[in-house]
């Protein structure tokens, strides 16, 4: 009950927090929101590090903390002050992956040994989960961008609170499908896709002219919308559960009462960033 009481007051209160945050403080671009995505990509990067070590693909804290910042703070200087352009980006990620190439160079021989596994932790570590959280940042690059972002932070939280909520009430008997996750039932699926759909389907109807839509339907466009969001939201919780598994452990750490680590918190949000962005691109007109 404890953990239930923890989670009804994070969601009641971060949420409403975070989507005022996009609504009352969109300057510079959201830049009070890029940097929460900056950190939250940092600290996420160095539970992803944890999880790794697990698997003997060990790599420096403070390196994966370097490597997990790249992609969120390049796309911040871009859309916030619009100091890097697409050169650049290119340029500060070559850098990067040269580094974790060449850095090893001089090592000793023990160390030599092990490159193949801390390269690849430091490839992994720069990808997830700031190379996906960066699209939170982009989101910014449309008009209207304040509606924009809080549909997107809509569309998945209550993604994720109410196939928790429906899967506690009514996935007793239908929980199993998906062996990564034994805990996850189809009620909880669909009571996760159901809120996504109707966020979509309610973000037209309130705001027809921010998603003015590049179909004929724009409630179709909505549904669609939040369909393709939920379902990636769906799929990013999934795969965050099977590195979790895979490693043995049951929570990526302990920073968020009643969900375990940042990790535990953003792997929904994290694949469906992209997704929705593109998907917004190709139904809507902005």
């Amino acid at each position: 009950m404890g953990k239930l009481i923890q989670r009804l007051l994070i969601f009641s209160l971060g949420l409403p927090l975070l989507v005022a945050l996009v609504v009352f403080l969109p300057h510079k671009n959201h830049l009070c929101l890029n940097i929460m995505v900056i950190i939250t990509s940092i600290l996420g990067t160095l539970e992803f590090q944890y999880i790794l070590k697990q698997k003997n693909l060990f790599i420096p804290a403070p390196e994966a903390a370097i490597l997990g910042g790249i992609f969120p703070i390049l796309a911040a200087l871009a859309v916030s002050f619009n100091l890097v352009a697409g050169l650049g980006f290119f340029l500060a990620v070559m850098a990067a992956a040269s580094w974790l190439i060449v850095s090893r160079i001089f090592s000793n021989k023990e160390e030599q040994s092990n490159f193949i596994n801390r390269t690849a932790a430091g490839f992994l570590t720069m990808v997830y989960p700031g190379l996906f959280l960066s699209w939170i940042i982009v989101l910014a690059s449309f008009r209207n961008s304040e509606i924009i972002i809080a549909v997107f932070i809509l569309m998945v939280f209550l993604n994720d609170s109410l196939a928790w909520t429906m899967g506690m009430l009514f996935g007793k008997n239908n929980r199993g499908i998906i062996p990564a996750s034994p805990e996850k039932s189809i009620a909880g699926f669909a009571g996760g896709l159901l809120a996504s759909v109707l966020t979509g389907f309610l973000a037209v109807m309130l705001f027809p002219g921010i998603f003015v839509s590049a179909i004929k339907n724009p409630l179709f466009a909505g549904i669609i919308l939040g369909l393709l969001t939920g379902m990636a939201a769906i799929f990013g919780d999934l795969g965050e559960s099977v590195l979790k598994r895979s490693a043995n452990i049951k929570d990526s750490g302990i920073l968020i009462p009643g969900r375990g680590g940042i990790l535990d918190s953003i792997d929904s949000i994290a694949l469906a960033a992209p997704v929705f962005y593109f998907a917004f691109s190709f139904l809507f007109i902005n």
